[in-house]
């Protein structure tokens, strides 16, 4: 029997849709700007985030730290959540590699972060400081839950940054997530951003690549520190391919999803001995703990993966999510053999 992995929305396969549009693909060498499958999916995002260009890049990772260095000069602060996947999950590549200076500020159980604890970490102007250049949030919020971030919040944080002259970057991952749990367009959630990167290869099910959105100066830009890190492709249009089917077929699914994670929850939420956050699932990821017992997750999830239920564990928790490929009978399944295995031990 095949197992649920619940463990990421990375592990998802392309849809049959995805493999009939790469194998048709058209493409061209794009270090010279002539694959036009690639060309197509840069206008199509573009216009789908409201920013003027977008830049097609091989990963969620890569593309952060293309923004990173494209918005920043070495010795740059970065002001940015303690909770966030930049932050937490990047290997430190802002620092190893763009020579950058981290300031993690708490996130909130919403994912947000305090406005008056963004203003007063902005440094003055002086020698022996490193210079605020950049301001960066997560939406939706991983290590919070999957939570939202709201388009009044976003337009707070980017009112404060116009204020003292620095730049918003929004690691929209899982923005459309946000979007389609909010009920309205991603645009609102990006207008007032100066730079963005969202994955193709998450919820939306491609098998590779993420994309990076802003100014044509700023995608120009990022060209270059794109090929400088070694992520420019040649005939990438069999990538790109898929990411068109994403951006037509595969936002609005993402519903199914966040309905499935509410399914799991629930049945979770039955289960003795387990803490599930955040309470209220909005999109697709759930976290869970065995209350006063979090030193026994390591063996939990062995335990699952023997009965085909694949979790992950991250920090003091155990994350599942759901993703194109889970259905609702697998979530149910999936927490029968979860509250079999919390029961025994």
């Amino acid at each position: 029997m095949e197992a649920i992995d619940l463990r990421s929305d990375t592990v998802t396969k392309p849809s049959p849709a995805m493999r009939e549009a790469m194998y048709r693909a058209e493409v061209g060498d794009d270090g010279y700007y002539d694959d036009p499958t690639v060309n197509r999916l840069q206008e199509i995002v573009a216009e789908r985030v409201g920013k003027e260009d977008s830049l097609l890049m091989p990963s969620g990772c890569m593309a952060n730290l293309v923004g990173l260095l494209t918005n920043c000069t070495r010795q740059g602060e970065v002001i940015l959540g303690d909770s966030t996947d930049m932050y937490i999950w990047e290997c430190g590549a802002m620092s190893v590699v763009g020579g950058l200076y981290p300031h993690p500020l708490p996130n909130q159980l919403n994912g947000t972060i305090g406005l008056g604890e963004i203003e007063a970490a902005i440094r003055c102007e002086d020698v022996h400081f490193p210079r605020t250049q950049l301001i960066c949030i997560e939406n939706t919020n991983n290590v919070c839950g999957g939570v939202p971030l709201t388009s009044e919040y976003t337009a707070s944080v980017s009112a404060l940054a116009k204020r003292h002259k620095l730049r918003l970057y929004l690691d929209g991952a899982r923005v459309f997530n946000s979007a389609v749990a909010q009920g309205i367009d991603v645009r609102e959630l990006t207008k007032d951003v100066d730079s963005l990167q969202f994955c193709l290869s998450k919820g939306l099910g491609c098998p590779v690549g993420s994309m990076l959105c802003g100014s044509k100066d700023f995608v120009y830009e990022a060209r270059r520190n794109r090929k400088m890190l070694g992520g420019q492709m040649r005939q990438a249009g069999i990538i790109a391919a898929a990411g068109i089917v994403a951006m037509e077929q595969m936002v609005d699914r993402l519903a199914e999803d966040h309905q499935n994670a509410h399914v799991l929850a629930a049945d979770l939420s039955e289960i003795k001995g387990l803490t599930i956050k955040p309470e209220n699932v909005q999109t697709n990821i759930i976290y869970l703990q065995l209350t006063g017992r979090d030193k026994m997750h390591e063996e939990l999830v062995a335990r699952l993966d023997k009965e085909g239920v694949k979790v992950i564990v991250m920090g003091a928790w155990i994350r599942a999510v759901t993703h194109y490929g889970i259905t609702e009978q697998d979530v149910k399944a999936a927490a029968a053999v979860i509250g079999r295995v919390v029961g025994a031990m």
